[in-house]
């Protein structure tokens, strides 16, 4: 269940003729709420079980149930449907898949309990499939970053760090060397599923980037369609610095960062920038490291691995060499 939510009219206005959706009850139920981002198949609710009933979720009805209430005798049909549409969970709207035939029966009580009844030409897992796809991207979770964003190699890649740091002209470097923008400045983050999350660019500066010195610059213009990405999942979080020689960096690769974003630990690597530094190359080094990372390479460890094994084996040389002294001495 999230806190945002979108009204019955919002789906049909915006899916309805992909879904094949058609308001049964005109305009009643067209303002109620839908908080869920998952669309119930009634199943058991016809038995008169709402133990397990989600709270302001789409419900769905395919052929197997309105052919099961079509068995029962009317006045129990009236029961079934006034106990489900009158229940304490606030169903917004009830959408009956493909199906022939719609009891008269849900018309009058859709109307008495002010839910919206809607008729859709699609199969029931196709129904669901599509729905609950379509609500968790509008239900998700979202949040505003301040930083640049921009795909490379196929990963997207999140770029952090303080004003002035340089983010937009190691971006710019990238989209030289064919990579794509997906959003400068400000980035929508999204929450799309349990370990997804997506970010995107607000549509009122989407392809454009600030270069200081040169001002607001439009990326799709200049570079051309293929230089730009709508919206891309967050992969990899960089974040950038200035070169501290205080600071401890880290230089083996075995310290594996982390960065928390809408609760889900996105990869993230910080990286000092100085002058003379290529920050465009080093990025897409780190992007194809991530990806040898995810094949199950890992050379920082491997390295380190090789290296313990060659102590190991000094080690026990040594021990082997006294060893052998002792026992001539005696």
């Amino acid at each position: 269940m999230t806190n945002k939510f979108i009204k019955v009219k919002d789906l049909i206005n915006e899916k309805g003729k992909e879904f094949q959706l058609s308001a049964l009850t005109d305009k009643t139920g067209l303002e109620n709420i839908i908080r869920s981002t998952r669309a119930q198949k009634a199943g058991l609710v016809l038995a008169g079980f709402l133990e397990h009933l989600i709270p302001s979720s789409i419900q769905i009805f395919g052929n197997s149930e309105i052919s099961f209430l079509t068995t029962l005798p009317l006045k129990r049909q009236r029961e079934v449907i006034d106990n489900f549409f009158s229940s304490k969970f606030k169903i917004p709207c009830l959408v009956i898949s493909k199906t022939p035939f719609i009891p008269e029966v849900f018309l009058k009580s859709a109307e008495k309990w002010k839910v919206s009844l809607i008729k859709s030409n699609l199969f029931s897992s196709n129904l669901i499939s599509n729905i609950t796809s379509y609500l968790e991207n509008r239900l998700a979770h979202t949040m505003t970053i301040h930083g640049v964003m921009v795909e490379v190699f196929g990963l997207g890649v999140l770029i952090l760090g303080k004003s002035g740091v340089g983010k937009s002209e190691i971006v710019l470097d990238l989209i030289v060397k064919g990579h794509r923008l997906v959003a400068d400045d400000v980035v929508e983050i999204k929450r799309t599923s349990l370990n997804t999350i997506e970010g995107q660019s607000p549509t009122t500066i989407r392809h454009h980037m600030e270069i200081r010195g040169l001002g607001i610059i439009n990326i799709k213009d200049i570079f051309g369609v293929t230089s730009i990405r709508m919206v891309k999942k967050v992969h990899l979080v960089v974040e950038l610095e200035e070169w501290k020689t205080s600071h401890e960096y880290d230089r083996l690769g075995l310290d594996e960062k982390t960065h928390e974003i809408l609760g889900i630990k996105i990869p993230k690597i910080i990286i000092p920038v100085a002058p003379g530094r290529n920050m465009a190359m080093i990025i897409e080094i780190a992007a194809r490291n991530y990806l040898l990372k995810k094949m199950g390479y890992h050379s920082a460890e491997e390295l380190n691995q090789k290296l313990i094994s060659k102590i190991n084996e000094e080690t026990r040389v040594i021990r082997n060499e006294k060893k052998t002294k002792k026992q001539l001495l005696f």
